[in-house]
């Protein structure tokens, strides 16, 4: 247990870091382009790593992995986007809703039943969601604000797509699916807008609409520290995954909200206000009755 909660503060770190230098991507290159040079780095170390630790790549099944990793492409695409415009730790908040998303999409599309407490959580993780996005997302008047509660919605999709499509398949195979379909994502946002360009606005304002432009030294660095920081953090968290409960593992997993807060504010000087430090800690109550309810439902019968 210690163990494993050693481990996934170890992947928490790492993230909170990186993620927190997509502002300095985001402020000379766009969205696309990114992903498309993380996603081909991230390849060549797969590649690398693969006859070394005997990794297993080739998926049992090509159209369960390619639509989970479809999901979670898109959600990722996502949650990276809001990043340019947004704190880590917010950006975060709203890709953690996923295990409210997981109960609705359980009790929606496959009619399981959920109890009370389940549908109390899922009030108060929504109350949190609504005190950290802010009164401008209340109000209609910032999409910046809605996109990480979207990219937790694709998330749980995907999430819900790993255990009925990908039964049987590997970590690395995941990954590797994962890591190509935000590559091809990225090529074809960067095809588009070499064909049809739209006006960027100068630094991170323009991170969605930026077409490709030729890399600087700061960008090939950062974006393969991302790489390489995005592979051993997902690393230690499959280990994490493999040693403990998943239940345990999951609700560890929100450490990551602390950690972003931290090197937001000792890299940037960034500050959360009160009420979003608030509804942060509703969605992980919310997130961790879930997972209780869950694991509790799963060992009854």
């Amino acid at each position: 247990m210690l163990l494993a909660a050693g481990l996934i503060l170890g992947y928490a770190v790492i993230i909170g870091f990186t993620d927190n230098y997509v502002k300095v991507i985001a402020a000379e290159a766009g969205l696309w382009q990114f992903h498309a040079t993380r996603s081909a780095m991230a390849a060549v170390l797969l590649a690398v790593a693969a006859p070394i630790m005997g990794l297993r790549l080739r998926p049992l099944r090509w159209r369960g992995v390619a639509g989970r990793s479809l999901l979670h492409g898109l959600a990722m695409l996502i949650y990276f986007g809001a990043l340019a415009f947004l704190p880590v730790a917010i950006v975060a908040a709203g890709l953690f809703t996923a295990p409210i998303f997981v109960l609705l999409i359980s009790r929606l599309v496959y009619g399981q039943a959920i109890s009370g407490l389940q549908v109390a959580a899922v009030a108060v993780g929504f109350a949190g969601v609504i005190l950290v996005l802010g009164p401008e997302a209340m109000e209609g008047a910032s999409l910046a604000a809605l996109l990480p509660v979207l990219a937790g919605a694709m998330y749980a999709m995907g999430n819900v797509a790993t255990r009925a499509w990908c039964a049987g398949e590997s970590a690395e195979t995941l990954l590797a699916g994962f890591f190509v379909v935000l590559g091809l994502l990225g090529v074809v946002g960067m095809i588009a807008l070499s064909i049809y360009p739209l006006p960027a606005p100068e630094g991170t304002n323009g991170f969605l609409q930026r077409g490709p432009v030729w890399p600087s030294g700061t960008f090939l660095f950062w974006t393969f520290v991302q790489a390489a920081g995005s592979m051993v953090a997902i690393a230690l968290m499959i280990r994490a995954y493999q040693i403990t409960e998943a239940a345990r593992a999951s609700v560890m997993e929100y450490v990551i909200l602390p950690a972003a807060a931290f090197w937001g504010w000792a890299l940037w000087g960034q500050t959360l206000q009160q009420q979003a430090v608030l509804g942060m800690g509703m969605i992980v109550a919310a997130g961790i009755l879930i997972l209780r309810q869950g694991r509790r439902a799963a060992v009854a019968p």
